[in-house]
C-alpha cells in the first residue's frame, strides 16, 4: 500500500494541468494513466488534420501562456510540443500502464479522517496495485470512451465502421461512399476531410446547429468579458447569416437558442466551419436524414431514402468512465459520469473528491478547474494547522 496526499486519475490535460498546480504549490500527487503515454486522446486518437479552433489565448493550461511566437490557431503537432515543454517544465511524471479499477472511500480508523483507497493493475504485468490518498481528483476526461449509439441493423453492415477515435485521414477511403454519422465538429472535419481525398461522404444532421468561423468564436469569447451574453448571441448569428445564409435547404437549421447561451445550457458547442459548409452547399458533401435500418451494405433513412455504402464513421463522441471504477461517485458526479454540481463549483465535491475537465469548457475550463482544486486542497491543508 502506498500512501500519497494528492492521487489523480488521467493523465490527459486535465490530469497534467492539476499535477503542475499541485507540484507548484509543493504538494506530493501521484498521476494514474491507463495508457502507456500522456495525452493519449491527442496522440493516439486524433485524426491527421485535427486543428484547434480556438485561439491560443483560450487553450493554455495554468502557469504556462503560449509563446507569442506560436500561431493563434495551434496545429495538433503544436499542441503536442507545447505538453511536452508543459511536462518537462513541472517536473510531472505519470504512472503509465495503470487501469484503475476501483476505487472507494475506506471506513474510519480510530477516529482519523477517511481516506481513499484506489486499486490499478499493471497493464503490461497483470499486477495490482494500492494507493491511499487524502485526496482524490478524477480526471480521465469526458472523452474517456467512444460512443457509438444503438442503430437497428448495425451488425449486418458489411462495409467498415470506423469511430472518430480510430480515424486518421480520407486517404484510405478514395472513391468510397462513407456515410458520417454525427455533425459536431469532428463529423463535419472528417466529411471534409473525406472529400478531399476524393471519397463520396454523405453526414447525417438531424438537431439544429450553429456554424461560425473560427475568427468569429474568437471575437465571440473576448466580447463576452464585456458585454451581456444575449448580445454577443446577436452579433454572432448576424455574422453567421452575412457568411453562410440560410442554410435550411441544405438541411442545416439555426437553433433558437444562441451560441452561447446554447454553449452555457447543454455544452454543445457551435460547428467551427473549415470548409464543410460550402461542399455542402455544393453538392460534394451530402446531407442525409436519420438510419432507420440497416440491412446489409444498404442503408435505410427516415425519409424512405435508400443508398449502399462502404463504411461508416462515428463521430458521435466519447463518454466518461469514472462511474465505472469510482464507487462512491455520487459524492462528485451524477449518473452520466459528469458533475452534479452546476457551475462554477462543478470541480468540487465532498469528502476530498474533485474532478478536473469535465466542465464542457474546453482546455480553459480545464484550467480553471485545476486551479480551483489545486487551491482547494491547500487551503484544506493549511487549515488542519491552525
Amino acid at each position: 500500500m502506498e500512501e500519497v496526499r494528492v492521487l489523480i486519475v488521467g493523465a490527459g490535460p486535465s490530469g497534467l494541468a492539476t499535477s503542475a498546480y499541485l507540484n507548484h504549490l509543493s504538494i506530493p500527487n501521484i498521476v494514474l494513466e491507463k495508457e502507456d503515454c500522456y495525452a493519449s486522446l491527442w496522440k493516439k486518437r486524433a485524426y491527421d488534420r485535427l486543428c484547434l479552433h480556438l485561439a491560443k489565448e483560450f487553450c493554455s493550461l495554468p502557469l504556462m501562456p503560449h509563446s507569442s511566437s506560436t500561431p493563434t490557431f495551434m496545429s495538433r503537432a503544436t499542441f503536442l510540443k507545447y505538453l511536452d515543454e508543459y511536462v518537462s517544465k513541472f517536473n510531472i511524471k505519470p504512472r503509465y500502464s495503470r487501469n484503475v479499477e476501483r476505487a472507494w472511500l475506506e471506513d474510519e480508523e480510530d477516529g482519523e479522517m477517511k481516506k481513499w483507497r484506489v486499486e490499478a493493475r499493471h497493464i503490461e504485468t497483470g499486477e495490482m496495485e494500492a494507493y491511499k490518498a487524502e485526496f482524490l481528483v478524477v480526471a480521465s476526461g469526458e472523452n474517456s470512451v467512444g460512443h457509438v449509439p444503438e442503430v437497428t441493423g448495425l451488425d449486418t453492415f458489411e462495409g467498415e465502421i470506423v469511430h472518430s477515435s480510430k480515424y486518421k485521414s480520407g486517404k484510405a477511403f478514395e472513391g468510397k461512399d462513407v456515410l458520417v454519422v454525427g455533425c459536431g465538429n469532428s463529423g463535419m472535419e472528417i466529411a471534409l476531410d473525406l472529400s478531399n481525398y476524393g471519397a463520396h461522404p454523405s453526414i447525417i444532421i438531424r438537431n439544429p446547429l450553429h456554424v461560425l468561423k473560427r475568427e468569429v468564436v474568437c471575437v465571440g469569447m473576448v466580447l463576452m468579458k464585456y458585454l451581456p451574453v444575449s448580445v454577443v448571441d446577436g452579433i454572432l448569428v448576424g455574422l453567421s447569416k452575412l457568411k453562410f445564409g440560410d442554410m435550411s435547404a441544405y438541411g442545416i437549421c439555426r437553433p433558437k437558442l444562441g451560441p452561447m447561451q446554447l454553449k452555457y445550457a447543454t455544452g454543445k458547442t457551435p460547428v467551427i466551419d473549415v470548409g464543410t459548409i460550402s461542399k455542402i452547399q455544393d453538392g460534394q458533401i451530402k446531407v442525409v436524414p436519420q438510419i432507420s435500418n440497416i440491412d446489409g451494405e444498404t442503408i435505410e433513412f427516415e425519409n424512405g431514402v435508400r443508398k449502399k455504402f462502404d463504411a461508416i464513421v462515428f463521430a458521435t463522441g466519447y463518454r466518461s468512465s469514472a462511474n465505472n471504477w469510482l464507487q462512491d461517485y455520487e459524492l462528485v458526479l451524477n449518473e452520466k459520469g459528469m458533475p452534479k454540481s452546476g457551475i462554477p463549483n462543478h470541480w468540487k465535491g465532498k469528502k476530498n473528491v474533485y474532478c478536473v475537465g469535465l466542465s464542457r469548457q474546453g482546455l480553459a475550463g480545464v484550467s480553471f478547474d485545476a486551479k480551483a482544486v489545486a487551491q482547494d486542497i491547500s487551503n484544506n491543508i493549511s487549515n488542519k494547522f491552525t
